[in-house]
C-alpha cells in the first residue's frame, strides 16, 4: 500500500512537473506569436499591399511590440527543456547556456521600435521601420530561434 502512493506520488510529481515546464514553454511561445502577429501579420503584410495602410493598426502594432519586447528576458528566464507541442518554431538551449548574450539582444531591438515609432506616416516610412526592426529582430532568431518543422 505504501509503495503504491509513493509511486502514485512520485508520477503526481513528475506530470506536474513536465506541465509546468510545457507552461512555461507556451507562455514564450504565445509572447513571439504575439509579435510575429504585430510584425508580421500588420506590419509586414502593409508593406507589401496585402492590407491597407492603416495608422492606428500600425500604431496599435508598434505599441504591442514597445511592450512586449522589453519582456523576452523575464520571459525566457527559465529553461523549458521542451517545445510546444506542434509548433512551428522553437527555442534553442543556447539561450541558456549564453543567457547574458541572447539578454543582450533585446534593448537593441526595444530602442529600434522607438526609434522608428514616430516616423512611420505612411507605407514607405513603414517599410523602412520594418526592415531597421527586423533586422534587429534577426540578429537574435539566427542565433537562439530552432526551426521545429
Amino acid at each position: 500500500m505504501i509503495r503504491t502512493v509513493i509511486v502514485a506520488g512520485a508520477l503526481l510529481l513528475g506530470a506536474g512537473a513536465v506541465m509546468a515546464q510545457q507552461d512555461v514553454a507556451v507562455k514564450q511561445d504565445n509572447l513571439m506569436r504575439a509579435q510575429g502577429k504585430s510584425m508580421y501579420g500588420v506590419i509586414l503584410k502593409m508593406t507589401k499591399g496585402e492590407i491597407p495602410y492603416d495608422q492606428k493598426a500600425v500604431d496599435a502594432a508598434i505599441a504591442q511590440l514597445s511592450e512586449s519586447v522589453p519582456t523576452i528576458p523575464k520571459v525566457f528566464e527559465t529553461n523549458p527543456r521542451e517545445d510546444v507541442v506542434n509548433a512551428s518554431y522553437g527555442s534553442s538551449q543556447k539561450i541558456w547556456q549564453n543567457k547574458a548574450d541572447f539578454d543582450s539582444k533585446v534593448p537593441p531591438v526595444a530602442k529600434t521600435i522607438a526609434d522608428v515609432k514616430a516616423r512611420i506616416k505612411d507605407v514607405a516610412s513603414l517599410k523602412v521601420a520594418y526592415d531597421e526592426i527586423q533586422a534587429k529582430c534577426t540578429d537574435c532568431h539566427d542565433t537562439y530561434r530552432l526551426k521545429l518543422k
